[in-house]
């Protein structure tokens, strides 16, 4: 089992990569493996609804999209990680999450996710909420925790020094665990997922 994982903030070893790298450590005690994907300090363009992504690739590449698009067929589960930039996850991150989840969402249909905010002080249950409605709107389990999964800080050690947040990231990465195997042990006894269905789309306005 693994768990792919998106460390939206510029600074690679900063608030969010702590925060990322406690549940990476919690979950290999759990046995489950893990990759960070850091989305770097280059631009990430958003989606040009351009209806040209096929097969899973977008047809803009160039930037780490079309990287977890792909790895994402060998992951079970997706956590994202980003910091808080005026009660909202990065710009980085939400074009970064437009593209993916258009190209790549038929492959995390049923696949656990969560998402893991950091914030020096608020707008975490803000960004928190814009990152959980990729999930929900891709039939993707949410994987919760004690608290919302968020931690505060201004640097990584401040991360350390959250006793709350660190317990809050690492029951994060223990019902992941969890759910992850409850999920395998229920393909092994025949559980079937849901049947999909085809989307119906209907304009309010006609």
């Amino acid at each position: 089992m693994k768990v792919l994982m998106i460390n939206g903030s510029p600074n690679k070893n900063g608030c969010t990569g702590a925060a990322l790298s406690i549940v990476a450590d919690e979950l290999a005690a759990n046995g489950v493996d893990s990759e960070i994907i850091w989305l770097g300090k280059g631009p990430i363009r958003g989606c040009a609804a351009c209806g040209g992504c096929r097969d899973c690739r977008c047809v803009f590449d160039g930037d780490p999209v079309n990287e977890a698009a792909e790895k994402l067929s060998g992951a079970d589960a997706l956590i994202v990680g980003s910091p808080v930039y005026y009660a909202s996850a990065t710009g980085t991150v939400t074009a970064f999450l437009d593209r993916l989840f258009q190209v790549a969402g038929s492959r995390l249909v049923n696949k656990p996710g969560a998402a893991v905010v950091s914030c020096r002080r608020g707008g975490a249950s803000a960004t928190f909420d814009q990152l959980n409605k990729y999930f929900t709107i891709t039939c993707m389990p949410l994987v919760t925790s004690n608290y919302w999964n968020m931690v505060h800080g201004s640097k990584a050690e401040d991360v350390y020094g959250d006793p709350e947040g660190v317990q809050t990231m690492k029951v994060l990465a223990r019902n992941m665990a969890w759910l992850l195997k409850c999920i395998e042990a229920g393909r092994k006894a025949g559980v079937e997922p849901p049947a999909e269905e085809e989307k119906i789309y209907f304009n309010y306005v006609r």
